[in-house]
């Protein structure tokens, strides 16, 4: 019981950690909220994550993980350059929030061990995101799809983008996938999450999480062929129903894909092409080129940034951009070194799939959802902890043999 009741302890951080993440800036919900107040429930959410994490695991014990070393590393490029406040004070805010999160993750690991324990609350956590944005839609459909976005799904309830929403979608959508061809889940539940999901992800028109679902399941389940008879049938099964919806709805495809826009548009990936150029010839300093300019809201020029190399390297400098790049890759290395399992390729699937995005959306430099799926992959990459004695075991009592000893362990 006491196990079960740190079970859902645990689950409830982590869900506090996703809230944390969802952002402030978004479509326009039904009941207007002020931006300062979703700033409080999500700050709230990470203070009280980290205070309950702290009071589930009061001995301080945590896992070596390189994973939430790095991103402590992470830390130091970004105060340095924030220290300067040339983002203002609001780098500095963003600084503690980035150490709060980071610590949470910490006292969390000690719970990492390879199983698939973070893995369900993760699909839990943001099926219930997608319920609410869901809900929006069915009480206000002109809401929850504006003009504004060109009829793309937002969040009616909690202001989320499309992208936001397909990201969401398109992980758990992978995640319980996986799950069902691993047989720790039956077809039925399965369905009543990837379905839906799947509704979602299509009415947000979103290429980048659409690409790095398709992408990561099929890294994910192709590291799963040569032991698993269920990967081989359901690979064979994906590849000829792709076949016949590239054949029967091609140009249905097409025009959902290139969603209404121009080939110069769709060229220039929606105009970013045009930041980041913009960001590359600014010139900058040796303390910004190795630092950065400060944690920010990811946007140069008033535009989104919509890279995550581009962003890390504005805010954190070369100095970032290394240690961002060394988390991706120590943790595809460990994954492509693990034998072949079902936590194996969950952490492939999230693994490629933040990579993927990575080269249109921000938020591998600072507390993100990205940096939420990278932490779940470390909990799947995680050795299975030890189990530890209660006691030290005395040497042998003269004259009584050490087998008769009654066990001090019941």
């Amino acid at each position: 019981m006491r196990k079960d009741h740190t079970s859902k302890l645990v689950g409830t951080v982590w869900g506090l950690l996703i809230l944390n993440t969802l952002g402030s800036a978004g479509a326009k919900t039904i009941i207007p909220l002020p931006r300062s107040l979703i700033q409080m429930v999500t700050m709230g959410a990470l203070v009280a994550a980290f205070a309950l994490a702290l009071a589930v695991n009061l001995r301080l014990r945590v896992r070596a993980s390189t994973y939430v070393f790095l991103l402590t590393l992470l830390l130091v490029p970004s105060v340095i350059s924030s220290a300067n406040l040339e983002s203002g004070f609001g780098a500095l805010f963003r600084c503690a929030r980035l150490a709060l999160f980071v610590g949470t993750l910490w006292l969390l690991s000690r719970w990492w061990d390879g199983g698939l324990t973070f893995v369900r609350h993760h699909i839990r956590m943001y099926f219930a995101v997608l319920g609410s944005v869901a809900a929006g839609m069915i009480i206000s459909p002109g809401a929850a799809m504006p003009e504004l976005y060109g009829g793309r799904l937002v969040g009616a309830l909690w202001p989320l983008t499309p992208p936001q929403i397909g990201q969401y979608a398109a992980v758990i959508i992978g995640l319980t996938v996986l799950l069902v061809l691993g047989r720790r889940t039956d077809r039925g539940s399965a369905a009543a999450v990837i379905v839906p999901a799947l509704v979602l992800l299509a009415l947000t028109h979103t290429r980048t999480a659409t690409l790095g679902l398709l992408v990561g399941l099929a890294l994910a389940i192709g590291s799963l062929i040569l032991t698993s008879a269920a990967a081989r049938r359901f690979f064979v099964r994906a590849v000829l129903c792709a076949t016949v919806a590239a054949v029967a709805f091609g140009s249905a495809l097409q025009a959902w894909f290139l969603r209404g826009q121009s080939q110069e548009n769709f060229s220039s990936l929606t105009g970013r092409a045009k930041v980041w150029h913009a960001l590359l010839a600014a010139p900058r300093t040796t303390s910004e080129h190795l630092f950065g300019a400060g944690l920010g809201d990811k946007s140069f020029g008033g535009l989104p940034i919509d890279n995550s190399w581009l962003a890390v390297y504005h805010e954190q400098g070369m100095t970032g951009v290394t240690l961002v790049a060394a988390i991706i890759i120590v943790l595809g290395g460990v994954a492509l070194l693990r034998p072949p399992s079902l936590s194996r390729a969950c952490a492939i699937f999230l693994i490629s799939y933040c990579a993927i995005a990575s080269y249109t959306e921000a938020g591998l430099g600072d507390a993100s959802p990205y940096l939420l799926h990278l932490a779940v992959a470390a909990s799947l990459l995680a050795a299975p902890a030890a189990a530890t004695p209660l006691s030290t075991p005395e040497a042998p009592r003269r004259g009584i043999p050490q087998g008769a000893r009654r066990s001090e362990v019941t």
